[in-house]
């Protein structure tokens, strides 16, 4: 490990994130390997013995609780090892002539679909790995996985926006969405909001009703201070049904009106 790797207490994180939220599918960390070796050497790894897509080796962490390894030849297609820079941006991939007349109407729009995704820069990593945060086997992961519902996710995002307030903005790829999850938190290092894609749904379990944000370990921290701060202001998941046809005048003064008024 490298001595200036922050620590971060997994299993007290991962309950807290439980406590505010309620989350129905395991909280998990990815972190990329410039060495394949050194991504071999994690505890209780397990590498495929099949072809996957990325969506399946997140779900198998994400939903099935397992640490998982991958290099670009495990993964089916280079659809998927691009975005996290396993495999280059070559000409044949931009092109993205295989989803014309799939996904997208013209060779254009499917080569500006490709040409607008964010994805890893290809050379310096070698292997990929997911693993629940509360195993603690990726003890610094590049950046955390968190699935919610539409209700958990803004408190999540309220959380990330009580302290040094910042206008949080995403773009939607379309199909490929992983780019913006993973792919632009692993480029940019700001926390990244998607709408899981047809792929993401059908091979990689994702449910009807979730989002999926990629985020730092430290932005995640400081969501879930900013999280504790909402919860003691009365600010909680699950959100409480109010009402549709009932005067708001007193919920309205509880949650925006100023404190002590």
């Amino acid at each position: 490990m490298n001595s200036n790797e922050t620590i971060y207490e997994w299993e007290n994180i991962v309950d807290l994130l439980n406590k505010y939220l309620r989350l129905k599918t395991i909280p998990i960390g990815m972190k990329m390997f410039e060495k394949k070796e050194d991504m071999e050497a994690i505890s209780k790894i397990r590498r495929p013995k099949e072809k996957y897509t990325t969506d399946q080796i997140v779900a198998q962490a994400a939903r099935l609780g397992w640490t998982v390894g991958i290099t670009a030849e495990d993964l089916v297609m280079p659809q998927c090892s691009v975005v996290l820079g396993l495999t280059p941006r070559d000409e044949k991939w931009l092109s993205g002539k295989e989803m014309a007349g799939v996904w997208f109407e013209t060779e254009e729009d499917s080569a500006a679909h490709q040409e607008a995704m964010h994805t890893v820069p290809y050379g310096k990593y070698q292997a990929m790995a997911v693993s629940p945060l509360i195993s603690n086997r990726l003890t610094s992961p590049d950046i955390c996985l968190i699935y919610a519902t539409p209700g958990q996710m803004i408190l999540l995002i309220n959380g990330l926006q009580w302290k040094d307030y910042k206008k949080l903005e995403w773009r939607a790829v379309g199909e490929s969405a992983c780019a913006d999850s993973w792919g632009r938190a692993l480029v940019t290092g700001e926390p990244s909001l998607s709408i899981p894609c047809y792929a993401e749904r059908r091979y990689g379990g994702v449910l009807d009703d979730e989002l999926l944000m990629a985020l730092s370990p430290q932005d995640l921290v400081k969501a879930l201070e900013g999280l504790k701060k909402l919860s003691q202001n009365g600010l909680r998941y699950p959100i409480p049904q109010y009402g549709i046809q009932i005067d708001a005048s007193m919920g309205l003064n509880a949650s925006y009106g100023k404190k002590g008024d």
